[in-house]
């Protein structure tokens, strides 16, 4: 079995929040894993032109076209984006929005596959988990955990973020706040989050050694999509 990690992170990987919980869950899966990360890498956005209908292949040539093979030899996915505005970065966003290529004429190269969605924030990264998750319901890919920690914001290294009254350090600490290194958040030293991630990899693995029936986990799949399409109408 073989997992593809991605890290949206545009992070250096040591001081990536997203890239260091994205490799825990990896290295927790007792599997085969690559580790990607989308750091320095041109990807846009579907521009809908529908190239990849005869043949479910994307016709937009940027770096996802390198990254296609791997999303698709991949058993699992563990895909970490930060928190940006509340939601995930723009670069796995369009990622993301370019799995389209894989659904035409009932294209079933990812149903039935599993996933682990990470996010990070300077405050919270629930908001990016959470789009990931919704991501892997289109495609039928089942979500089995979620990981969510809190990373350093840019404000604590902008240079301003003592005096800025909107900065996430004034926000989290108050008014005339001194930064130091032991107040900057590091998922590495929250227990509860790394522990978190690290059952995330240990459930990931143990599903996918049982041999989990990817009909089965498509047709649940199906069946979730639909009822929140008609929660929405």
């Amino acid at each position: 079995m073989k997992i593809l990690g991605i890290s949206g992170s545009t992070r250096k990987d040591d001081v990536s929040g997203t890239s260091k919980l994205v490799q825990t869950v990896l290295g927790n899966t007792g599997c085969d894993y690559d580790l990607i990360s989308l750091k320095g890498k041109r990807i846009s956005g579907c521009i809908a032109c529908l190239g990849c209908v005869p043949d479910n292949i994307c016709k937009v040539q940027d770096d996802l076209a390198e990254l296609r093979a791997p999303i698709v030899a991949a058993d699992a996915y563990v895909i970490g984006a930060p928190n940006y505005y509340s939601a995930m970065n723009a670069t796995t966003h369009a990622l993301l929005e370019r799995w389209y290529q894989f659904r035409h004429q009932e294209g079933n190269t990812l149903w039935g596959k599993l996933g682990v969605a990470v996010g990070v924030g300077g405050t919270s990264g629930q908001y990016p988990a959470d789009e990931i998750e919704k991501f892997f319901l289109y495609n039928f890919v089942e979500t089995v955990a979620k990981v969510t920690g809190q990373g350093a914001a840019s404000c604590f290294s902008c240079g301003y973020g003592e005096t800025c009254r909107v900065g996430v350090p004034t926000l989290l600490y108050g008014e005339g706040i001194k930064i130091t290194s032991e107040m900057v958040p590091d998922v590495t030293k929250q227990a509860d989050v790394m522990q978190s991630a690290a059952q995330a990899g240990e459930r990931l693995g143990r599903k996918l050694r049982e041999g989990h029936d990817r009909t089965e986990v498509t047709r649940t799949m199906q069946q979730k999509l639909m009822a929140k399409f008609k929660e929405s109408t």
